[in-house]
């Protein structure tokens, strides 16, 4: 019998999206609430860390430092590692890393032993965000992949709400070394997804990618399997885009989107992150009137939710690029009205905007990056984005410090200024993906 031959992308149209997405959404969005825990734990447990070693806030800060510059390393390493190894065998390093050395993080009996867990504390997330979205979107059909994407990324709200509460319980109970306790609750999701993740099969693509024609056969089987729908018959080959073995994230036909790209995620995250290490220990102590403490933090936090429903709707119907921009605008927009702000009501008011509009940026950008490459560099593309992002959180609570110690009102500002030239960065990417079927 001649074999019939059928793309993964068919076989995905086929499958539709059903219990194995559900499924691998519970299992990725778990660790990656758990993530953004661990990210988000720099602004929320300074002043503690601060206060038990008898150090400066700039000094605490520094567990950021390391901790961005492990996520650094460890985006570009691991990103690579999984275009040439396997999306799940990473998966798996990563998420125990990031559980070990998160949970050992909470007992450290010193500031110099704190540092060196939470680098690789670091290096264990930032392996953990790019791989997390190359796999995710190789299991998704192409009229639904940005809808789904997004809605991963929407757990990073899950896990800001739950790392606020955390620090406003450790601060209603007047614990002493609150920062233990934080790090205890930020260690917890991803010593549950350790488990967990050992049922997600390898991705079909890599194995594609890899000539294992059977394997990523038996992977989509068990797909349909899932969702309900017929195996595929014994007579069908699954077939691949042919890779070129030249291609890379700086060839001629990917340059253009990889520099726009990474010059959006660099200047985004200079901006969340700058906003978002600060304002947990400036609103948890003075504040801005009535805009203060950890019950207001709750509140900016939940203000993300509808963020990345609104941007989930967004990347379908008006497209990848057209959201990026307008949630680049609108959160360029919230940054200079908290610089022009006479009241608190104002005040408070820019803050919640800020974070429904920067969180919808992440959801359009993550939604959008891995689409932009092909299955042999997608790894490494979302990598090289994480690495960029990572250096600008790297430089949010060091570089920014002497910035924010002048005026944070004008470093606002200056966050402003840099998510305006990203959404003009944005007009430039070459690309529209919605819709568009995964390389």
């Amino acid at each position: 019998m001649t074999p019939v031959k059928q793309t993964i992308e068919q076989t995905l149209d086929q499958a539709g999206t059903g219990r194995f997405q559900r499924h691998l959404l519970g299992v990725f969005g778990l660790v990656w609430a758990a993530d953004a825990m661990q990210v988000l734990a720099v602004g929320f447990t300074s002043a503690s860390i601060a206060l038990t070693f008898g150090l400066t806030l700039p000094q605490a800060l520094q567990t950021g430092t390391l901790f961005f510059l492990g996520m650094l390393i460890g985006a570009a390493l691991f990103g690579r590692l999984a275009d040439k190894y396997g999306r799940r065998r990473v998966l798996l390093i990563t998420v125990a890393c990031d559980a070990v050395f998160g949970l050992l993080s909470a007992f450290s009996p010193s500031f110099g032993i704190l540092l060196g867990l939470r680098f690789l504390t670091g290096m264990a997330v930032g392996g953990t965000l790019p791989v997390d979205y190359a796999m995710m979107a190789e299991f998704l059909p192409s009229k639904t992949r940005g809808r789904w994407l997004v809605m991963l990324e929407g757990f990073w709200a899950v896990g800001t709400v739950v790392i606020a509460l955390a620090a406003w319980g450790a601060s209603l109970a007047g614990v002493e070394d609150a920062w233990r306790y934080i790090f205890i609750v930020t260690a917890a999701p991803a010593l549950i997804g350790i488990w967990l993740r050992i049922w997600v099969p390898e991705s079909p693509m890599h194995l594609m990618k890899n000539g294992e024609q059977e394997q990523a056969k038996h992977v989509m089987n068990r797909v349909l399997r899932t969702n309900g729908k017929p195996e595929l018959d014994a007579n069908i080959k699954l077939t691949a885009p042919q890779l070129v073995s030249n291609e890379s994230l700086f060839s001629p036909t990917l340059r253009q989107r990889t520099l726009t790209t990474l010059a959006i995620w660099f200047l985004v995250s200079v901006s969340y992150y700058g906003i978002f290490t600060w304002i947990p220990a400036k609103l948890s102590s003075d504040g801005f009137g009535f805009v203060r403490g950890y019950g207001f933090l709750v509140i900016v936090a939940l203000a993300q939710l509808p963020g990345y429903a609104l941007a989930a709707y967004g990347v379908e119907t008006w497209g990848r690029r057209n959201t990026l921009i307008a949630f680049l605008f609108i959160s360029a927009a919230a940054c200079f009205l908290f610089t022009i702000a006479g009241s608190s009501f104002l005040v408070g008011m820019s803050i919640l905007v800020m974070s429904f509009a920067l969180l919808g940026t992440w959801g359009a950008l993550y939604a959008f990056t891995p689409e932009l490459y092909p299955t042999a560099l997608r790894g490494s593309g979302m990598g090289a984005a994480g690495a960029m992002a990572r250096l600008g959180g790297l430089l949010a609570p060091s570089v920014l410090a002497w910035v924010i110690s002048q005026s944070f009102i004008i470093a606002v500002g200056m966050f402003a200024a840099l998510l305006l030239v990203a959404a003009i960065i944005a007009f430039f990417i070459d690309v529209e993906t919605k819709q568009q079927a995964l390389t």
